[in-house]
């Protein structure tokens, strides 16, 4: 019987997300040449079954799939400017997991669709701890054709991966989401300080507006007071979530993009300020629940 050669995937970029992506790519069975400039990240590679690459160069130039998690669109574009289009095989399968501005995903598609290869816009919604436990979700742009390999390509990081239309529409659909979260999760906590302003036990107010017209994913999944859900970070002093940081990283791409397709974001701009003041606080690092900690005069 004939040997099936084993996928290859270069993975750029092992930070906070990219290291627990890629560490599921190798416990898939994939040959993973890993490349991130720092030392640490390459040896906890090494530690986690991959092969550390001498450069990004290195890493993609015998790959069937590239992948690239890497933290802003100037990134991006120039690792596949400088780097994956002039070495990586023209077969190679290219997706950027990134959450970074539409422009950016959209520029570099074309560049890389006019040079021969098939690529994706592939943003993640899910936190470290299910970048870990392989249950992120995908928002995908791209051609139609070219879905169903990209979503067998990201099988092994993913309990979803869902097609959201051409390039640039898998970040569209991240940071419309990240915007209507950040500010959901603000209203909530606007409501918890209300509640305790009234003298309404906060454990009292959950259950009743869990089963009423206020319920959402910010309050029956995340509660951003202690208590009512076990599971949310608000019960680990707000660490190991999803950092205000990056929630003002993805506000901030909203209200550009609203800039300049003339959107009326009004809550996504006082959101975005909001969490503009958390971070300028100094708890950039604070799950982005925290936000009800500030408002509540506590931190």
């Amino acid at each position: 019987m004939e040997e099936h050669p084993m996928t290859r995937v270069a993975f750029i970029g092992l930070g906070n997300m990219g290291s627990g992506m890629a560490a599921n790519q190798a416990k898939a069975g994939r040959e993973v040449f890993a490349f991130d400039l720092s030392a640490d990240a390459m040896a906890r590679a090494k530690e986690q079954g991959m092969t550390p690459a001498a450069s990004a160069a290195d890493a993609v130039k015998d790959a069937d799939i590239v992948i690239t998690m890497l933290p802003a669109g100037s990134h991006v574009r120039d690792v596949y400017m400088s780097t994956i289009l002039p070495n990586a095989p023209k077969d190679a399968l290219l997706i950027d997991c990134s959450t970074i501005d539409v422009d950016s995903a959209r520029t570099v598609a074309r560049d890389a669709s006019m040079q021969g290869f098939r690529a994706a816009d592939a943003p993640v919604s899910g936190g470290t701890a299910a970048a870990t436990g392989g249950t992120l979700t995908f928002m995908v742009g791209c051609r139609e054709q070219d879905f169903a390999e990209i979503e067998d390509a990201l099988k092994p990081m993913s309990k979803a991966t869902i097609h959201a239309g051409d390039s640039g529409a898998g970040q569209a659909a991240k940071i419309c989401n990240n915007m209507l979260l950040g500010i959901s999760m603000i209203g909530v906590s606007e409501a918890f300080a209300l509640a305790e302003g009234l003298g309404l036990d906060p454990q009292k107010f959950f259950d009743i507006a869990s089963k009423a017209s206020g319920q959402c994913w910010s309050l029956t999944s995340y509660c951003p007071w202690p208590g009512p859900v076990p599971a949310a970070p608000s019960n680990r002093d707000y660490e190991g979530g999803f950092a205000a940081a990056m929630m003002l990283k993805d506000l901030r791409l909203a209200q550009e993009a609203a800039d300049i397709s003339g959107a009326p974001t009004p809550l996504g701009s006082a959101a975005e300020a909001l969490y503009s003041e958390l971070v300028d606080r100094g708890h950039p690092n604070k799950d982005f629940s925290a936000i009800l900690q500030m408002l509540r005069g506590r931190l």
